[in-house]
């Protein structure tokens, strides 16, 4: 009895796009995996007490809620723990914590 011939799959690499971005020498090259890092997160605020009622900002969740501080927490970067008005609590930077006035 003869050996079947064996078969295998394709590469993966043979199906890969090629590249349409410049090559990394080039000076307007940004690699798709670099992340930015906003140092401003790295500032002490002052101005935040808790009670203060501030909106959350940024690009995350509850993001453009109105909230209660009911922490700060210390550490390399600044953070407050916060409560929406829909009564969800969340850890949130400092940086993005922006003050609203209080209502009454």
């Amino acid at each position: 009895m003869r050996k079947r011939k064996v078969t295998y799959p394709v590469a993966r690499t043979a199906t890969r796009q090629p590249k349409t971005a410049g090559l990394p020498g080039d000076p307007g090259y940004v690699r798709s995996t670099v992340a930015n890092i906003n140092l401003a997160a790295l500032d002490v605020r002052d101005d935040l007490v808790v009670g203060n009622r501030v909106r959350i900002g940024g690009g995350g969740l509850y993001a453009g809620e109105l909230a209660v501080i009911e922490s700060i927490v210390g550490g390399i970067i600044p953070a407050a723990m916060v409560r929406t008005d829909a009564g969800k609590t969340r850890r949130v930077r400092a940086v993005d914590l922006e003050h609203v006035a209080p209502e009454n």
